[in-house]
Parts: C-alpha cells; sequence; structure tokens
C-alpha cells in the first residue's frame, strides 16, 4: 500500500515531468537489484526506488538534447547499439501499438484484467514509441527495458485470465512436451523453459503479441 509519502513522491515526478515509463523502468531497475542480493525483508516503501527512478529520468533527460533535425547529415540515423535503422524499429513499434489497439477494441465490452492491461500498455507503448523517434541518441538498450516491462504487464493479466485447472492442464502438457530433454538440461534453464512455453500458450489463446525487439 501506498503511503502519503509515496504519494508525495509520486506527485513530485509528475511536477518535473517525468515519464511514466522511465518511472516504471526504475522501478523494475530497483526490483531487480533488490531480488538479486536475496534480502529477506520486503519493500514497503516507493522511497526505495527513488535513486533509480532519478538516474533513469537523467538518462532520459540526456537522450534528449538535441532533436533530431539538428543532428549531423553525415552522422548515420541508425542507433550503433543496434543493428536496425530508426525507421525500422520505428515501423516495428508501429505495427505492435496496433496489434495492441486492435486486440483492446476487440475486447472493449469485457471488463476484465486483460482488457485494463491492453490499454495500459498500449498507452505506455504509444509514449515510448514518440520517445524513440524523437530523440537525439535513442538507445535500443532502454526502449528494450521499458518493452520488456510492458509484456510483464501483459504477462501478470494473462496469468489471471486463466482458471487453477486450465493452468494445470498447461503445466501437465508442457511438462510431458520437455521430458525426454529435461535430463539434458540445467534445472535453471528447464525452468526458463517451461516458464517460456507456458507464456507462450497463454499470448496464443489471447492473441497477445510479443514485444521485445528480438521478434523484429
Amino acid at each position: 500500500m501506498l503511503s502519503p509519502i509515496d504519494w508525495a513522491l509520486i506527485e513530485s515526478w509528475k511536477e518535473r515531468g517525468v515519464p511514466l515509463h522511465v518511472a516504471l523502468r526504475g522501478i523494475e531497475h530497483a526490483f531487480d537489484s533488490y531480488d538479486a542480493k536475496k534480502h529477506k525483508r520486503t519493500i514497503k516503501t516507493l522511497l526505495y526506488c527513488q535513486e533509480e527512478v532519478e538516474a533513469q529520468y537523467a538518462e532520459w533527460l540526456e537522450s534528449r538534447v538535441g532533436s533530431q533535425e539538428e543532428r549531423d547529415a553525415s552522422e548515420p540515423e541508425e542507433d550503433q547499439k543496434t543493428p536496425f535503422t530508426r525507421a525500422v524499429v520505428l515501423e516495428y513499434l508501429d505495427g505492435s501499438l496496433g496489434e495492441l489497439t486492435t486486440l483492446h477494441n476487440q475486447r472493449q465490452s469485457i471488463d476484465d484484467e486483460l482488457t485494463e492491461a491492453l490499454s495500459r500498455a498500449r498507452t505506455l507503448l504509444a509514449e515510448i514509441r514518440e520517445d524513440y523517434s524523437s530523440a537525439a541518441a535513442p538507445s535500443a538498450r532502454k526502449l528494450e527495458e521499458s518493452l520488456t516491462g510492458i509484456e510483464r504487464l501483459l504477462s501478470d493479466a494473462l496469468r489471471a485470465m486463466v482458471s487453477a485447472g486450465e493452468i494445470e492442464i498447461m503445466r501437465a502438457e508442457i511438462k510431458a512436451q520437455l521430458k525426454p530433454y529435461q535430463r539434458h538440461m540445467d534445472q535453471d534453464v528447464y525452468e526458463r523453459t517451461f516458464d517460456n512455453l507456458f507464456m507462450k500458450r497463454l499470448r496464443e489463446k489471447f492473441g497477445v503479441p510479443r514485444l521485445s525487439l528480438f521478434h523484429l
């Protein structure tokens, strides 16, 4: 639960113009760092994420220095951190945004967690797309982190859409599918593969696309 101090922190970010997707990326980073350290105590305040959000915001501001029109004509348009040109990445983001919008429109009459998640996802993706389009120095790494955050949002909603019985059936089918290969896989690799296959089935069941640049 958010405390009055947490709400004040959120309000300060809003007043300063911190983009929502930048704040969310900072929160994701803070939690990932917390999980990696395997703390026994839980995070009870948003203040824990403040430093990382500030760092992400500072990097975002730096990426906005200069406009696309001010870039030297001799400088290649593509982001030096990705083999794809800015135009190719934007075309991919436009396609992903179109898919999310179509799926959301198809579910407008359905009031459930997935419909809400789709609405939030397309709003965030539109903001991220605009940032990438106008940034003087777009970062493929930052973009991928933001896209991963949206995928997590959608994955959580997808898990909530299926019953415990359906989950057990899917898990049993995936377990049988992986059985011939399990003894040749490390446990952590097996678990990641299992979860990837499980989420793949959920995405196919509800028609939710992948957003990661790995699928470009």
